[in-house]
């Protein structure tokens, strides 16, 4: 659940509001400060979809031993390996992390609390969760308080995975992503599905802003077919302002979506697409 693919300043992508600096933080605090004015919601919509789809990819059997592991594309802080492997909710990681007393707390006194809160809420039914992020200090305190079994910050639009991501690609059998489709593209994909040994579904959360289709065709260029329930958008966030509004209403008529209701009304809407093999 993030907007840090790739890393920058803040400031404007393609019109879009960018927040690059909170993921540069030691901790979540600056994060979930900034974001809680905006309403940022997509990671609760994707809650029950990426633990529904977790577990139907984990009861596949593919031949390999172990559980898949799940690939959180853009993970930032962790949020989507708290929301699928925890019992907690996108409301009380917003009330835990901008509360008053947790402000001036040193991060290593965080850490420690955030170790042992995640580890008494762990799901019986918790899968194996890697992040890739290029915000270095995001995806290593998502490692250090439990969140993610293995953190990477290799920038798949640049270049190959490294060793690293390439042995932790062997285990993948679920790819997600939510926020970052507007930052990561074809390549990245690409990158991940030639590293793959599992049969692997992909779930991703994708602004109607975006064109995915670059996507679904490197997708299906591994044997990957892609749906999308186009009758359903999920809300992500609020605009910043009005400029940042122009600019989703023009982006969503020109990909000829319709944004009454959705971006007319105030918000990034998104799309679920769901890709998995081929069968026919």
């Amino acid at each position: 659940m993030t907007e840090s693919c790739p890393g920058g300043a803040e400031g404007v992508a393609g019109g879009k509001s960018r927040f690059d600096d909170i993921y540069d933080r030691p901790d979540p605090r600056a994060y979930f400060r900034r974001l809680a004015p905006l309403e940022y919601e997509i990671p609760h919509h994707a809650q029950p979809i990426f633990r529904q789809v977790a577990a139907d990819r984990a009861a596949l059997a593919d031949g390999h031993r172990g559980r898949p592991a799940m690939l959180d594309v853009c993970c930032s802080y962790g949020i989507n390996a708290a929301l699928v492997n925890h019992d907690v909710t996108l409301a009380e990681m917003y009330e835990r992390y901008t509360a008053p007393g947790r402000r001036t707390m040193p991060t290593a006194e965080l850490a420690a609390q955030d170790k042992e809160f995640y580890a008494e809420r762990r799901r019986p039914d918790a899968v194996p969760v890697f992040g890739l992020d290029v915000a270095a200090p995001a995806v290593r305190y998502a490692c250090e308080v439990g969140l993610l079994d293995a953190g990477f910050t290799d920038d798949l639009e640049q270049g190959p995975p490294g060793a690293g991501l390439s042995g932790a690609l062997a285990e993948v059998g679920l790819i997600t992503l939510t926020g970052g489709g507007s930052y990561v593209t074809a390549r990245t994909f690409t990158a991940l599905l030639g590293g793959v040994r599992r049969p692997v579904w992909v779930s991703a959360f994708v602004l109607r802003t975006v064109s995915y289709h670059p996507i679904v065709r490197a997708l299906a260029a591994h044997g990957l077919s892609t749906t999308v329930d186009v009758t359903r958008t999920y809300p992500q966030r609020l605009f910043t302002d009005e400029r940042e509004q122009r600019y989703a209403i023009e982006a969503v008529r020109a990909l000829g979506g319709d944004p009454a209701g959705c971006e007319e009304d105030g918000r990034f809407h998104s799309l679920h697409y769901e890709s998995r093999p081929d069968t026919g």
